[in-house]
């Protein structure tokens, strides 16, 4: 078992570095142990196949410097917030025992996205209970309950509860995205495939721009946001401070 400060779980290969990709470097770029967990391989995707997005996504987490990458290797598009994929998630989170879970945004525009932040969500919950029974690797696990979940913002922009400055990180995270070569708009890629939503030219103009704008909110060029189904405690106003501001 190897303990995670953070753990990552997006239901397609991809959409981490998307909306995520900048404030997992940082953390990791802190010393901190961070990893991602695909609960997909994205097999239904229009582009590629699910052998080479998952290529693509061990690639991607070498750019970021995560500690793990794993896929949990659930049904693209049929999956579902029940017991049995409940207990699953809760064997992985009580594997790495992570201080904090990022997970899908809470609703979004393709619909595989907000059910998984559901059952990351309730999964997260029900892994603290200790009369649920899981088992790794032939040996009973604890139970473990995240201290804090934080739902990403995808393709619907949502009001953020707080936005992490990713300006120092924001180039990496680019060379992460574009690991997905298969995914994202490629003039020398394989014509033969459809175009998707995801694959126009103008797809990651709008990652771009997002980032830009949640950055002006907090007064910095880059940022990610974040939605926190419960309200974030702090110690002292001084932690709501940027270095450059204190």
């Amino acid at each position: 078992m190897q303990k995670l400060h953070i753990l990552a779980i997006g239901v397609h290969p991809d959409d981490l570095e998307l909306s995520a990709a900048g404030t997992l470097i940082k953390h990791a770029r802190m010393g901190q142990a961070v990893g991602i967990l695909d609960l997909t391989a994205g097999e239904l995707g229009s582009r590629g196949t699910a052998e080479l997005r998952l290529q693509e996504a061990q690639a991607a987490a070498k750019v970021m410097g995560m500690a793990v990458r794993e896929c949990a290797h659930m049904a693209d598009g049929f999956f579902a917030n029940d017991e049995a994929h409940q207990r699953k998630l809760i064997t992985y989170l009580r594997k790495y025992q992570p201080d904090i879970v990022i997970a899908n945004a809470v609703a979004d525009r393709h619909p595989d996205h907000g059910r998984a932040g559901k059952l990351i969500a309730d999964a997260c919950f029900l892994s603290g209970l200790r009369m649920i029974k899981t088992e790794y690797d032939g040996r009973e696990q604890e139970a473990w309950r995240p201290k804090r979940v934080f739902h990403m913002i995808q393709d619907r922009f949502m009001e953020p509860t707080l936005v992490v400055d990713v300006t120092d990180t924001h180039e990496t995270k680019m060379e992460a995205i574009n690991c997905y070569g298969s995914q994202f708009h490629n003039p020398n890629a394989n014509t033969s495939e459809p175009e998707t939503y995801i694959s126009k030219s103008g797809f990651l103009d709008a990652i771009e721009a997002r980032s830009l704008l949640l950055g002006k909110r907090i007064g910095v060029k880059y940022g990610e946001g974040y939605v926190c189904e419960n309200v974030p405690g702090i110690s002292s106003l001084d932690q709501l401070l940027l270095p450059e501001m204190a």
